[in-house]
């Protein structure tokens, strides 16, 4: 009888024991949690343009959500507009970005916020817009912070269209080809660079698409600088010797050009002042020109063509490359020159192979 006693006291014991952990589980997970502040934002406004694109134009931050359950918390970043953060189906058709385990913030590029904008949440461009922002907690389960508004300009995307240059230096290939973009700005016009190595015929076409067909281009009368629409028909184009070419093509006129040019660097922050310039190196594997010198602080310079004042580049105020002098653009006025941080060497690195997105680099050494 004691035996039987004992035994039922140790079941009691343990059904009390299990019961009582099953209510401690319930009330850790009925616990409130919710964020201890605000959400922030750096700014409450934006203007989005192509001069912010790689720029951090807004920074969000917020308090790290206390659960019960110590684990990592995964956080979200909502969007939405305010008629959608109301009523049975709110932020239903908000865009979220999930951004990992305890992350307290973030920051977006003016191209990133503009996507958003655009093609998230389907603003107007070049209006502003009024966009709602929370963020979410998520462990056991979800915990919303404050929704913040923000207003957001966003700027519409043009997508300036493309010419391949196929020929006999790449292996006839339009889908391996290098291509010139239109300028922005100026409808049918083309420009880029290309890099034709010594030996082969030196004989090129010109294709609308990654293809032979529907639109290719040729010669009209054997290198007259006259296109027409060859389509298998109608003369290669050519240049006469290997080398760095700029080729342009105005399909407003029919007319197409190949300058053959080397690069460098010259002012009085360079080694030959403004008198000589210090030639730059091809660099065929980085398809770069570079170079390696001592350079003054105390002065500027400029990347020039041939070592003449046809085509060259300054800098507008955002510090990207822009034509100075070019026969195919005209001039551009109220540019500024280039400059090193401080005296020393560096290498100088000029880029023209993304045509229409040329670049530059300052490394000192």
């Amino acid at each position: 009888m004691k035996k039987i006693f004992n035994n039922l006291v140790i079941i009691l014991t343990a059904l009390a024991l299990f019961a009582s952990c099953k209510k401690d589980g319930v009330l850790t997970y009925l616990d409130t949690v919710n964020f201890p502040r605000s959400l922030t934002a750096s700014v409450n406004s934006v203007s989005l343009t192509v001069s912010n694109n790689d720029s951090s134009v807004i920074s969000f931050s917020w308090p790290s959500v206390g659960f019960k359950i110590k684990a990592p918390v995964t956080y979200k970043l909502q969007f939405d507009l305010p008629a959608d953060t109301i009523g049975i189906n709110a932020w239903s058709n908000a865009f979220t970005t999930e951004l990992g385990n305890d992350v307290l913030g973030k920051s977006f590029k003016g191209a990133d916020l503009n996507t958003i904008a655009l093609t998230k949440l389907g603003l107007v461009a070049d209006s502003l817009n009024t966009v709602l922002v929370r963020v979410i907690a998520v462990l056991d389960r979800s915990v919303y912070s404050n929704a913040i508004a923000v207003k957001v300009k966003p700027f519409k995307v043009i997508t300036l269209k493309k010419l391949y240059v196929p020929g006999d230096y790449q292996g006839w290939n339009p889908a391996a080809a290098p291509v010139l973009a239109e300028a922005a700005g100026r409808p049918e016009m083309y420009e880029g660079f290309i890099n034709i190595p010594a030996g082969g015929s030196y004989q090129f076409k010109i294709t609308a698409q990654a293809d032979w067909t529907p639109t290719a281009y040729g010669d009209a009368t054997g290198n007259s600088g006259n296109i027409i629409v060859a389509n298998y028909a109608g003369g290669n184009m050519s240049v006469p010797t290997g080398g760095y070419y700029e080729l342009t093509v105005n399909l407003n006129t029919n007319k197409w050009t190949a300058t053959k040019t080397t690069w460098s660097i010259i002012g009085d922050a360079s080694p030959g002042g403004w008198n000589n310039d210090t030639q730059l190196a091809y660099d065929v594997t980085n398809q770069v020109w570079k170079v390696t010198c001592d350079m003054l602080k105390n002065g500027s310079f400029k990347f020039r063509a041939n070592n003449a004042w046809i085509i060259d580049f300054g800098i507008d105020s955002n510090k990207k490359l822009v034509y100075a002098d070019n026969p195919f653009f005209g001039y551009t006025g109220g540019l500024d020159n280039l400059s090193v941080p401080a005296d020393g060497n560096y290498t100088i690195t000029l880029d023209l192979h993304n045509s229409g997105n040329y670049t530059y680099d300052l490394h000192k050494n």
